[in-house]
């Protein structure tokens, strides 16, 4: 992918639109990550942010339902931005795959024929930036994905700079193996989004349909940061020890 492709990009509005899978309840962390702050602002607002700095055609954001606080978080930014629409998920505990059938399902609501793409989001990877998204919608393919590390276990990531000299010394093949998390964000074609919509189920989002696509089908943007998502209180702790969230919420 060329800077050249970035750049264009960034100047001419999105033929996308993105949803923001917001409606997780975060019980292994103990409250909600939506409402989690960085740099004063909540992590949904920030995410909300990033999505509008992607010029796209429509931003639908899913959260979960009877919950007064994220809902009231966002008011303002909806308020402010027409192409905002909040989505309330009343099944959020059956997993992802219901908000995100949600997400299709409001964007076909919309009936822009002008959607060609969407890039889906979560919002708890607190060193996600705008250059990623802009990466991610420079891919010519069916799917752009971002590409980062799984951690087994919290260790893992207390060990992350051991690991980044060790594999300063590695080939980019085997850097490039270890790095086995093809997700969120991504960019997909919204034809095929919808064709998927019926096998998307539970806890099982668009991964598994991802890896059966051939590999001329795929872009992959690395992104290592991304690694640092917030589920468990050990992460929590550790993020805002970093100074990646705000500590005093």
């Amino acid at each position: 992918m060329s800077s050249n492709s970035v750049k264009e990009v960034s100047k001419r509005r999105g033929d996308h639109a993105v949803i923001i899978l917001a409606s997780g309840l975060s019980q292994r962390l103990g409250q909600p990550k939506q409402l989690l702050a960085k740099n004063g602002e909540p992590l949904i607002v920030r995410m909300i942010r990033l999505a509008v700095s992607t010029n796209p055609q429509a931003i639908i954001v899913v959260i979960p339902d009877n919950h007064r606080l994220i809902a009231s978080a966002i008011t303002e930014l909806a308020n402010q931005y027409p192409a905002i629409q909040i989505v309330v998920n009343s099944q959020a505990d059956t997993g992802m795959a219901h908000s995100l059938r949600l997400g299709i399902d409001s964007i076909a609501g919309l009936e822009n024929s002008s959607i060609n793409r969407v890039l889906i989001m979560g919002v708890d990877q607190v060193l996600l930036d705008e250059s990623h998204l802009t990466a991610l919608l420079a891919g010519e393919q069916s799917v752009a994905a971002s590409r980062y590390y799984s951690w087994h276990s919290w260790q893992d990531l207390e060990n992350y700079r051991n690991l980044n000299e060790i594999e300063s010394n590695k080939s980019s093949a085997a850097n490039k193996s270890t790095r086995n998390i093809v997700g969120l964000p991504l960019v997909i074609n919204y034809k095929l989004l919808r064709q998927w919509k019926a096998a998307l189920m539970g806890d099982k989002g668009l991964r598994h349909l991802i890896r059966g696509l051939p590999a001329d089908q795929i872009d992959t943007v690395i992104n290592d940061s991304l690694t640092y998502d917030i589920d468990t209180p050990e992460q929590l702790t550790y993020a805002k020890q970093q100074g990646w969230l705000d500590k005093k919420f």
